[in-house]
């Protein structure tokens, strides 16, 4: 009992004496020493002290311990939106012919009156980036064929038609009659690969399209019956509208905002948009050139010579080029470039005679 009670009384004076050294004490001078008889398990354990100039390490141990006692979950990475994907329409033509047709006319006249053409441009549209299973949404011009027409059934213009189409009497005399013109268009057409040479089969889908349904419609059918000239098949078929797929376009677009129908919207009566419009609805530059005028050329003598067949780069911007820039921007949009009215050949107007006869009796 007595010797535990010694060495009991030595291990806690040797203890003391340990931290007394480490904190820097008297551990120098004590002479207390610890009988190394005693077993190694019962030595006491020494305090190493803290350097002043070192950082906290309790600190940082208590950080790592907490951090250490923390349960990781997984990470959770944040992924970025997936990019807009534009998927291209589907577009069933190939090339697009835009033409914008001027011809005589009289004030307080309607389309029933025998127009003449007097000028008949084309735009021709063809797809710049067109999968192989039809999807595409860029339209280029690569050509474009213009030319005045001499008329023979009423040869002299009115002031009324001069103002409103800027075509004067001089250019109209010395142009080719419509029959020339059609060879001419034809011969156009052979060039860009669009019909086969002789025959006139179409090797392309082409569509015509033009600012509303009159140019093909009325003038072209007028115009082959005054001529006596038959209508080619090239030119028959169903015709885009161009006016009325803008409006469609739009109507469309304020369905789809305000989740109404579109055929509810502002009634069932429509107004009509001009090219102006048109222009203006898609966002695009206002119109560009003289209205009403296909060629729209820039002369300051009307003694220089008169274009017949213009070539690109001898004309500013026409009713035919802005109709161009209005399709190449629904197709930017994704709309789908479909025909929406069709020609009639056959077609016959009160004043139509025999062997192009126009009946004065039957004139509106």
């Amino acid at each position: 009992m007595i010797a535990t009670c010694l060495i009991r009384s030595f291990y806690k004076r040797a203890v003391l004496a340990s931290r007394k050294e480490a904190q820097g004490g008297l551990s120098q001078t004590s002479t207390i020493q610890v009988n190394p008889i005693f077993p190694a398990k019962l030595q006491p354990a020494i305090v190493h002290p803290i350097s002043p100039s070192s950082p906290s390490s309790s600190k940082k141990t208590m950080r790592y311990r907490k951090n250490a006692r923390r349960i990781k979950g997984k990470k959770q990475l944040i992924q970025p939106d997936p990019p807009l994907i534009h998927h291209k329409t589907k577009q069933s033509y190939e090339v697009f012919l835009v033409l914008d047709i001027e011809g005589t006319c009289k004030p307080g006249t309607d389309f029933n009156y025998p127009n003449e053409i007097i000028e008949f441009p084309v735009s021709v549209l063809q797809w710049t980036d067109r999968t192989e299973d039809g999807r595409a949404d860029t339209l280029e011009v690569i050509d474009e064929f213009r030319s005045f027409v001499r008329p023979t059934w009423r040869p002299t213009l009115s002031a009324f038609c001069t103002e409103l189409t800027g075509i004067t009497q001089e250019q109209v005399d010395v142009a080719p009659c419509f029959s020339e013109v059609l060879v001419k268009l034809e011969a156009f057409l052979v060039k860009n690969g669009l019909i086969e040479e002789g025959t006139g089969k179409r090797l392309k889908r082409f569509c015509w399209c033009s600012d509303g349904p009159w140019d093909i419609r009325d003038f072209f059918v007028k115009q082959c019956f005054i001529s006596q000239v038959q209508m080619p098949e090239w030119i028959q078929g169903d015709i885009l509208d161009v006016r009325s797929t803008v409006l469609q376009w739009m109507y469309s677009e304020s369905a789809s905002a305000s989740k109404v129908p579109a055929t509810h919207i502002h009634g069932s009566k429509r107004p009509s948009l001009n090219i102006s419009a048109q222009l203006r609805v898609l966002g695009l530059p206002a119109f560009e050139g003289r209205q009403h005028s296909g060629i729209d050329v820039s002369m300051k003598s009307s003694h220089l010579p008169i274009p017949i067949f213009c070539l690109r780069g001898d004309i500013t911007d026409s009713d035919t080029r802005n109709i161009a820039k209005i399709v190449t921007e629904l197709a930017r949009r994704g709309v789908r470039l479909l025909p929406n009215t069709a020609i009639y050949p056959g077609r016959r107007w009160r004043w139509m005679g025999k062997n192009g006869q126009v009946l004065e009796d039957g004139l509106p």
